[in-house]
């Protein structure tokens, strides 16, 4: 089976379409206006450790800080008898650099 990226960018939108053996299966649209943050990848530094969330948020140089779950974090597989993995406050220390999606 073939599957086609199709992209067409205007100054005012960018739109991309998944087309598999000739049939559209996916179309994305952004506008100029309303480009969001989301789905970005930003390199930044840890800037809060929050343990009960397994969760950080991290300093990516906007006006707002990045947030970052446990499960978003991409390292070596847990051993199978340790299915948690590792606790956010071990795998983000403060002020470690990382990724934030």
């Amino acid at each position: 089976m073939t599957e086609d990226i199709l992209i067409n960018c205007t100054p005012q939108e960018t739109r991309v379409g998944v087309m598999q053996a000739g049939v559209p299966q996916e179309l994305h649209i952004e506008r100029a206006a309303n480009r969001g943050l989301v789905g970005n990848i930003y390199v930044g530094r840890v800037a809060r450790v929050l343990p009960g969330m397994q969760s950080a948020f991290i300093e990516i140089g906007l006006e707002r800080a990045g947030f970052l779950h446990v499960g978003d974090i991409w390292e070596e597989r847990p051993q199978p008898n340790d299915a948690r993995g590792k606790p956010i406050e071990k795998s983000s220390p403060k002020a470690s650099r990382g990724w934030c999606r």
